[in-house]
C-alpha cells in the first residue's frame, strides 16, 4: 500500500484558479500518483470533487466521488482530459460549494444531466452519462480545467462578496 499524500488546497482569490489547464498528452505513474493523492486530499477535506488546478497543477485531471451515505462503499472516479460530449435542455439547481471557496454556499443551474468522455488512470477511453448531483459535480470540476469557478454563475455583487469573505480568510490564515 503506497503512501498517500493530502496536498494544500488553493484558497480563491488565486490567479491559477483562473488559467485554463494543459491537456494531458499521456498517462504515467507519476500522474497515477497524483490522482491518487488528490482522492486523498478529497475524502480529507472533505469534499466530492477536486481538480488539480486546486492544487496548482494546470492539468487537465479531475477526480470525484459523490457518494455521500457512510455506509455506502466509495465509487472514486479518476478522470483524464475529461470533456462534456452532450448536455440536457433540462436544468436543474443544487447548492454548490467548493474547497476552493470554503464555506460559501449558493445555488447554480446547469444541466440536468451529460455525456462525459474521458481517459481513465490506465489509458483507457471512458464515456458516461451522468445526472443529478454527479452531473453538477463533473461539470464544477471540468469548469475548473477552464478557469471557471460556481461563483462566476452568480450575480456581481454576490460574488464580490463572497470574494470579498475569501481575502479575509487568507489574511486570517496568513496571520496564524
Amino acid at each position: 500500500m503506497q503512501h498517500m499524500t493530502i496536498i494544500p488546497i488553493l484558497i480563491h482569490p488565486d490567479p491559477r484558479l483562473k488559467k485554463v489547464a494543459d491537456a494531458v498528452p499521456d498517462l504515467s505513474d507519476d500522474l497515477r500518483t497524483l490522482a491518487d493523492d488528490m482522492l486523498e486530499t478529497m475524502y480529507d477535506a472533505p469534499g466530492i470533487g477536486l481538480a488539480a488546478p486546486q492544487i496548482g497543477i494546470l492539468k487537465r485531471l479531475i477526480v470525484l466521488d459523490c457518494v455521500r451515505d457512510e455506509d455506502a462503499p466509495h465509487e472514486p472516479l479518476v478522470m483524464f482530459n475529461p470533456e462534456v460530449l452532450q448536455s440536457s435542455d433540462e436544468l436543474n439547481v443544487y447548492e454548490e460549494g467548493c474547497l476552493s471557496i470554503p464555506d460559501q454556499f449558493a445555488e447554480v443551474t446547469r444541466p440536468k444531466e451529460v455525456r462525459v468522455q474521458w481517459l481513465d488512470r490506465d489509458g483507457n477511453l471512458q464515456e458516461r452519462d451522468f445526472d443529478g448531483l454527479w452531473a453538477t459535480c463533473v461539470q464544477h470540476e471540468i469548469d475548473h480545467l477552464n478557469g471557471k469557478l460556481f461563483i462566476d454563475y452568480l450575480k456581481p455583487l454576490k460574488r464580490q462578496m463572497i470574494t470579498r469573505k475569501m481575502q479575509k480568510l487568507k489574511r486570517e490564515l496568513a496571520r496564524s
